[in-house]
């Protein structure tokens, strides 16, 4: 099992509990059985009035988690072209509801977010109760790059990102760096990378049965004093209204000639930006484009609810399957889109991603 708990004995009979993603040669990447074992673990820690608090991290000095294993996944979709695998129908409802359950857990749960944070990876981080970065945080939705798009509550939490920054930053799979998360309001605290051990012997010590969530503060505030020489600069807060302006536009295609335009601009991460989108896949960024113009109005289990169908949707289009192909299996990092001019994707193909693909209830119904 690539999922390990603990649970390090407290004061007055309560322990905290850690768990701890440990798949480092993968950079810590879910698979069906991680979300399990972690969504069944929590479930139990949640029900127990002994466990105080629950740290979530990553194993290995990379990463927190660099998304789910779409790997896998993709194997069985071209096994079954044109169909929905069982695979994909219960890896991403297990997903979702982990999502779920961490952005409603009754307990103080702290997302400990070194490294790379991709994905799947952000959809663990953007539900905790705390949410720590480091210097060496680097956060990304980056599924322009393999046909899917921002899902684990990507909708959510994109959609509600100060101007343009959220479809920004899901069209181009910017870097997002401790400053600038802390800046979006996508982290809540900034520790250095070797500072863990002192936040775990602080919770270990804690009173958790007087004024908890005060002595929780004090403890991160404290934490955090000391690592504040180390915040780096911040990256996308300074363009906003550069990015704002660029991504007014009445549609997609629009915006993606806006953005792809600026492949030579002497602002770098922007020059960056423009060349990833260039080489994405532009049905995902009409998928983009959709789902935060969509989620501007939905509740979270709303936007799992319609991120499950867009997820199964793009397992039985050409597209996710391509781009996983090139990116990660080949790894000839030339994907050969099916839709490849912007322009001239049919709008009813956009429209079916967002369509069930299932008999009778929602699956996610009861979220």
């Amino acid at each position: 099992m690539n999922v390990h708990f603990e649970e390090r004995p407290g004061l007055h009979g309560y322990r905290i509990g850690i768990a701890s993603l440990d798949a480092e040669k993968s950079l810590n990447a879910l698979t069906l059985p991680m979300i399990e074992a972690l969504d069944a673990k929590l479930r139990a820690w949640a029900d127990d009035p002994t466990i105080a608090c629950v740290l979530l991290r990553g194993n290995g000095p990379k990463a927190f988690c660099a998304g789910g294993d779409v790997v896998q996944l993709v194997h069985q979709c071209r096994e079954h072209p044109g169909e929905i695998p069982p695979l994909a129908r219960r890896f991403f409802a297990d997903e979702y509801r982990l999502d779920q359950r961490i952005h409603t857990y009754p307990k103080p749960l702290i997302c400990w977010a070194h490294g790379h944070v991709l994905g799947g990876g952000m959809g663990l981080m953007q539900g905790a109760g705390v949410r720590i970065v480091t210097p060496s945080s680097r956060l990304a939705m980056p599924e322009i790059n393999i046909g899917l798009y921002p899902d684990v509550g990507g909708s959510w939490f994109l959609a509600r990102l100060p101007g343009k920054l959220g479809l920004f930053l899901g069209l181009t799979a910017s870097g997002i760096n401790a400053r600038d998360a802390l800046d979006l309001n996508l982290a809540d605290r900034f520790l250095r990378d070797d500072q863990q051990d002192l936040l775990i012997e602080g919770l270990v010590q804690m009173n958790w049965q007087e004024q908890a969530p005060a002595q929780l503060t004090s403890l991160l505030r404290a934490l955090e004093q000391e690592a504040r020489a180390d915040l780096p600069q911040a990256q996308w807060l300074p363009r906003r209204e550069r990015i704002d302006t660029l991504l007014d536009s009445a549609d997609l295609p629009s915006a993606w000639r806006a953005l792809t335009a600026l492949h030579n601009d002497s602002d770098l991460p922007l020059a960056r930006a423009a060349k990833t989108l260039a080489e994405g896949c532009p049905l995902t960024a009409h998928l983009v484009w959709e789902q935060i113009r969509r989620a501007k109005h939905l509740s979270l289990g709303e936007v799992f609810r319609m991120e499950y169908a867009m997820s199964l949707n793009c397992c039985r289009h050409p597209e996710f399957p391509e781009g996983v192909r090139a990116r990660l299996i080949d790894k000839d990092q030339a994907p050969r889109w099916h839709w490849a001019d912007v322009a001239s994707i049919p709008a009813a193909v956009i429209a079916a991603h967002f369509e069930p693909v299932w008999d009778g209830p929602h699956p996610l119904a009861d979220l």
